[in-house]
This record gives C-alpha cells, sequence and structure tokens, in this order.
C-alpha cells in the first residue's frame, strides 16, 4: 500500500542532544539506545495504523503527531530512520460499520485510508517508508502463527457451535516467563481492559481468559486466506508483531501508538514476537501518546463530537496552528481540544511570525534553537519548547525558522 508524500524537511542548526522518551515497561525515561539499529543501520519506529472506519479525528492524529516530532528528533541528530506502520484494513469494528451503512467493507477501508493520507499530508507529517495493510501481510501472519504452533506457543481451539466446526488459534499467556511487563497493569485490569478493548474472555474452552486470538477461522460471509492450519484470518496483535518484526528485525527501537493500546495489543503484539523468535523483549521503548477530548468530553462518534483535521482546513485553519494546538499539551497527558485551544495556537503563530522577522545575530539565534533541542529531547517537552519561542526576539538568516519546520514540523 502506497504511503503519502513526504513533506520538505530542512536542517537544523545547533547541537544535538541525545533523545530520550518515556518507556511505558520501565516506568521512566530513557534515552533512545541508537546503537541497536535494523541490518540496515537505522532506528527502527513501529506505529500502530488505524482501522479505518471513520474519518481521522483529532485524537488520532494527535497520535501519529507525536510520533512525528520523534521522527524529526531523531533525524536532525543524524538519525535515519526506518518507520513502519500498518492500516488494520481486515478487521470486525470495519466489517461491522459497513454492514450498517450498507457498503462493502473493501471499498470503506479505502476511502477512510484515502482520507487518513490526506490529513496526514495537511499536517506535514513524514510517512513510513513501509505502510503495510493488514491483507497484504496475510502471508506473513500465517508464516507466525506456523512458528508459534510448531514451537509450542500457540493452541488450537474448536467451535462446534455452529453447522461445521471451526478451528480458531490462541496464544496462551503463558508463552512467555515475562508477560505482562509492558503494560505493568495488575490481573483485574487487564481483565477489564481485555473485555473492553477487542478480547474475548467469555470464549468458551480457552486455557485462560486472557488468551489472544491469533487465528479466527473461516466463519460464513467472512474473508478468509487458505492456510495450513485452516482457511480464516488474521488476529490483531499478530497483525503488527508480524508487520514490525518482518521489516524492523526480531528486536528494534521503538514500538508507539495510543496509550489505550498499551494493553492488550502492545502487550500481545511483543509476546507473540518474543514467543516466536525467544528474545527478551521486541522494542526497546514502548511509547504511548496520551487521549485527546473535546471541551473535556472524549471524542466519540456516539457522541457526535469528533474534530476532523480535513473539517479544520476546510474551515481555513492554518495546518501549523492545528500542530501548535495539539502540542500545546505534552504528549503523555490526556488534554483537552476547543476552538478556544486553536484560536490560541493560531495568535501564538502569528506572534511568532512577527518576533522572527526582526534580526538578532547568528549567536542569539543558535541559542534559540539548542534551547529548543534541549527541550523536545527532555521527553518531547512541547510545552516548554513553546516557551522558548515565545520567548525568542527574532531570527538570523532563517535559523529559528527551519528550527521550527525541522523540528516541530511548523512553518513561520
Amino acid at each position: 500500500m502506497h504511503s503519502w508524500p513526504a513533506p520538505s524537511v530542512p536542517a537544523v542548526a545547533g547541537t544535538p542532544v541525545p533523545l530520550t522518551l518515556f518507556d511505558t515497561a520501565d516506568q521512566q525515561a530513557k534515552e533512545v539506545d541508537t546503537t541497536a539499529t535494523t541490518s540496515g543501520g537505522e532506528i527502527g519506529m513501529y506505529v500502530c495504523g488505524i482501522t479505518p472506519y471513520d474519518s481521522t479525528h483529532l485524537g488520532h492524529a494527535a497520535t501519529y503527531l507525536t510520533f512525528d516530532l520523534v521522527h524529526r528528533q531523531l533525524n536532525a541528530n543524524g538519525h535515519s530512520v526506518h518507520y513502519v506502520q500498518n492500516i488494520t484494513d481486515v478487521d470486525d469494528p470495519l466489517f461491522e460499520r459497513a454492514e450498517r451503512d450498507g457498503v462493502d467493507w473493501r471499498e470503506l477501508g479505502q476511502s477512510q485510508t484515502d482520507l487518513f493520507r490526506t490529513d496526514m499530508e495537511i499536517l506535514s507529517v513524514i510517512p513510513p517508508r513501509d505502510y503495510i495493510g493488514a491483507m497484504e501481510s496475510v502471508d506473513e501472519v500465517i508464516a507466525m502463527v506456523q512458528t508459534l504452533l510448531d514451537n509450542g506457543s500457540a493452541y488450537e481451539l474448536v467451535d462446534d457451535s455452529g453447522d461445521h466446526p471451526v478451528t480458531d488459534i490462541y496464544a496462551p499467556i503463558t508463552a512467555t516467563e515475562q508477560f505482562g511487563y509492558e503494560s505493568n497493569l495488575d490481573r483485574a485490569t487487564m481483565e477489564e481492559y481485555f473485555a473492553e478493548r477487542g478480547g474475548d474472555p467469555e470464549r468458551t474452552g480457552k486455557r485462560d481468559p486472557l488468551d489472544a486470538l491469533l487465528w479466527r477461522g473461516h466463519r460464513e460471509g467472512e474473508p478468509s486466506w487458505e492456510a495450513r492450519f485452516g482457511a480464516g484470518r488474521p488476529g490483531w496483535h499478530i497483525e503488527c508483531s508480524a508487520i514490525a518484526t518482518n521489516r524492523l528485525g526480531t528486536q528494534f527501537a521503538i514500538q508507539g501508538g495510543g496509550s489505550d493500546l498499551a494493553f492488550p495489543h502492545h502487550e500481545f503484539s511483543a509476546a507473540h514476537a518474543e514467543a516466536a523468535y525467544d528474545v527478551p523483549r521486541m522494542a526497546g521503548h514502548y511509547v504511548h501518546a496520551g487521549m485527546i477530548a473535546l471541551d473535556g468530553v472524549k471524542m466519540s462518534k456516539s457522541l457526535g463530537n469528533l474534530v476532523f483535521v480535513h473539517k479544520l482546513r476546510e474551515e481555513g485553519h492554518d495546518a501549523s496552528a492545528i500542530r501548535l494546538a495539539v502540542f500545546g499539551g505534552h504528549y503523555r497527558d490526556d488534554r483537552d481540544f476547543s476552538y478556544a485551544v486553536l484560536d490560541q495556537a493560531e495568535q501564538r503563530l502569528a506572534n511568532w511570525r512577527e518576533a522572527l522577522a526582526n534580526e538578532v545575530s547568528e549567536d542569539e539565534a543558535v541559542g534559540t534553537v539548542d534551547k529548543l533541542r534541549a527541550a523536545l529531547a527532555d521527553d518531547l517537552n512541547t510545552p516548554e519548547a513553546l516557551r522558548i519561542v515565545d520567548a525568542a526576539h527574532g531570527d538570523h538568516n532563517g535559523i529559528v525558522a527551519a528550527a521550527l519546520d525541522g523540528l516541530l514540523g511548523v512553518r513561520v
């Protein structure tokens, strides 16, 4: 699947500062290990993509803007990043929405993926090198499921409730000794989230209610692919595990997504890789972005309070101001969006443009950039970064402007 066009990203002056990010697994901020690179000598970053059953709202966009910042900091420090993202274009929410709306699920998925690409291009998000749909990766999933079956890290479970028995394949939570390390949740919270976030704890016959579906045997009316262990389709977590490890290696630097993915999705996608390849830890960092609410209420289609990026642009709002509105809060915090927040961001952008039209010395301009680099290297401290630019007196030959574009994706 093709990605979206890459924005022009200028070089950044000043002195590189190693990037520190909060790691959910270790529950602390730590430096990204830039020595643990892919086979191509690059820093591997995998960010979970959309399930394309609805337009990209600002909550989605905020997550991808977070990892765009990560990408930009690493690039500005002289590192090449191999960025991979998936699209879950085969999944129950997509089928359910398509059936509700009376449309073909493939057409719905394609239309929403196209909108997502447009929104990312509008926001000047650096695209993934590999943008992979679930349907594209089915052969990779089949191979990984077979590996897990062969080494005893998966089991078959027959569903004979219908006219014909169907065999599903599950991954037991005992497949790795370290299960639970990524999310650091207690059992009760795991059970709560598993039930809320796509799990099937009530499935009869599972060894443990938390065991995750690797392969769903073919049911009538559902898409399926042939496999040695029976026709069916991939589970959610195994999709990301296969896509990531086949492109970045069995261990890579960063796995990222929204905070709602820490469990069960990231826990299991890591566990599948660790069980398949006998590695202690799939990613060096597990990084999670907070949720965005509208006027204090979580964005939800059922509530009708979604804010769409392309709609904001149609209303005439500057893409750089949208980025600034998101960056006004720290990426790990659950935070609020409103048109008042966007108005403040647009005023801030106007102030920057006016202030940076003033000429200052080269040393002063580079000093501003060095402070900006240091703030962003400190776990993407965007509130502090914005305050630094607020205090800038001017620019010198576009040094600060280039840094704002290169590091923040904001054009003045």
